[in-house]
């Protein structure tokens, strides 16, 4: 199984590649590379909101969805100092760690509230009680479909409390895997922002994974018009480069490599879970480009013993232990994956 370049299963990258038409862009890009992006970004802008149902001023483009976040982690922080108030992070355990990062980074108290130990659901009566004992500004960051559980949270009870929060509670909404759900039961935060259901309603997307532009690094907020006016004081002017910009447009107008991206991935899970139960390994229900399963052994062995076969795959996410974090890649390459885990099965690894 030994190769010299290892299958990077571990990190909910696109591993089809950039899509023709989006390679095509770059290139023909290149002969303006001289000039400011300007053009490209309103274009892509303008594209993201049309396919979102919004106007223009209520999108803001970001270097990465991550700098999104850090944005509205600043802004909320920044408006707190201003009124004379506090500014807490409060976020699920385990979650995607970018918010939680930023928050860190310039002195912002951070409360981690463990998902359920049942179902690593969102634990909602805790993450209410950790902002009603806080005198100040509360941003919940939510990552949905989460990142590593791969699962969505409960439309219905994630729009009442949303609907219902007080005015000093903000809502961060993390959707860098929307658009591979297939429970109908989902709804996103951006039907949300369009019902005006709360002015403290911020959604954030990426072209990173189904798109398979991780590394041109653009992503977008959505939110009202005043919420991203105030964002955008804290995101760097022409953040959006033009390779970035025209290759995001491109991809979002390439229907059939979207139709392939999710197909690949709706395939490859298939292979996986039907492994996973011919093993009698646990997963939880995947929504997304990857899935979290057991293990039964120590994660940090099968993690070494993976990538002496070849394969990269995910860490462990504290408090969830006994669980790997799996990327759904190619069919091939899965298939290779799967070889290899009932191989560590005959032997008595997993």
């Amino acid at each position: 199984m030994h190769t010299n370049k290892p299958l990077e299963l571990n990190a909910n990258e696109n591993s089809l590649g950039m899509s023709d038409s989006a390679k095509q862009a770059v290139t023909n890009a290149l002969d303006v590379g001289f000039r400011y992006p300007d053009n490209p970004r309103a274009a892509l802008i303008a594209k993201v909101a049309e396919i979102n149902g919004v106007t223009e001023n209520q999108v803001s483009l970001g270097n990465g969805s991550s700098e999104n976040i850090r944005a509205v982690v600043q802004m909320l922080q920044n408006q707190a100092l201003k009124d004379g108030r506090k500014f807490q992070l409060v976020v699920p355990d385990p979650t995607f760690s970018c918010a939680e990062l930023y928050a860190n980074y310039i002195g912002a108290p951070v409360v981690k509230v463990p998902l359920t130990a049942e179902n690593y659901d969102l634990d909602f009566q805790n993450l209410q009680k950790s902002a009603d004992e806080f005198d100040g500004v509360s941003l919940f960051y939510l990552c949905n479909p989460n990142n590593p559980t791969a699962t969505i949270t409960s439309t219905p009870k994630l729009k009442m409390w949303v609907d219902t929060a007080p005015e000093n509670h903000y809502f961060l909404l993390d959707e860098a895997y929307s658009e591979y759900v297939t429970d109908p039961s989902f709804e996103s935060g951006v039907e949300w922002v369009k019902q005006e259901l709360s002015k403290n309603l911020i959604v954030v997307r990426t072209f990173s994974k189904l798109h398979a532009l991780a590394g041109l690094r653009v992503g977008y907020a959505i939110a009202n018009p005043q919420t991203i006016e105030a964002v955008e004081d804290f995101t760097s002017i022409d953040n959006t480069n033009l390779s970035g910009a025209v290759a995001a447009l491109a991809t979002l107008n390439d229907e059939a490599f979207l139709e392939l991206s999710l197909r690949t991935t709706n395939q490859s899970r298939q292979m996986v879970e039907a492994t996973l139960d011919e093993l009698g390994l646990r997963y939880l229900p995947s929504q997304t480009n990857f899935i979290l399963h057991e293990i039964k052994g120590d994660v940090k062995t099968y993690i070494d013993r993976m990538e002496d076969n070849g394969i990269l795959v995910g860490r462990e996410f504290p408090p969830i232990t006994g669980f790997n974090r799996l990327t759904l890649s190619t069919f091939d390459e899965m298939k290779v994956f799967v070889e290899v885990l009932k191989s560590f099965r005959q032997k008595g690894w997993v």
